[in-house]
């Protein structure tokens, strides 16, 4: 059964997942709507999406390459209302900048992996949302990251 996690600014929510965790984050209905790890990232994402983030706990299931793996790793740590470009990733990772934006159009579960929070170095780049890079640039207002797009 498919149906909507959660009803945001940015439209509705749904995730999937296996036993280990989340496996993605859509931009409409995913499978995950019932349960312990359902409640558990409704209640983030509401807190997240109310401006009172407290950071995401739910438990995550990533799969990959060890790049993807690194990568994934890499876009979590970045603190909330933060950024990064992809060139400063790229240099962590030992990676092109376009690997790293290539890997950023494919994160699976975005918000709770803020791909958002990275940067191109003379412009915002792209997003997944329904709008694009509207999303994005809600997102980092949202995070007091506005000052960075001025």
């Amino acid at each position: 059964m498919t149906g909507v996690l959660l009803d945001t600014d940015l439209g509705p929510l749904g995730a999937d997942h296996t036993d280990a965790g989340i496996t993605a984050l859509h931009w409409g209905p995913g499978n995950l709507t019932t349960g312990p790890l359902a409640d558990t990232l409704r209640r983030e994402l509401a807190a997240y999406f109310a401006g009172s983030p407290k950071g995401f706990t739910v438990p995550l299931a990533l799969s990959g390459s060890p790049f993807q793996q690194a990568f994934l790793k890499a876009l979590i740590a970045i603190p909330y209302g933060e950024t990064r470009t992809y060139g400063d990733l790229a240099r962590q990772l030992g990676v092109s900048a376009q690997a790293i934006g290539q890997a950023c159009g494919a994160n699976p579960i975005p918000i709770v992996i803020p791909c958002h929070r990275v940067l191109g170095a003379s412009g915002l780049g792209g997003f997944s949302g329904p709008r694009g890079i509207e999303d994005k640039i809600a997102l980092l207002k949202r995070e007091g990251a506005a000052g960075l797009l001025i």
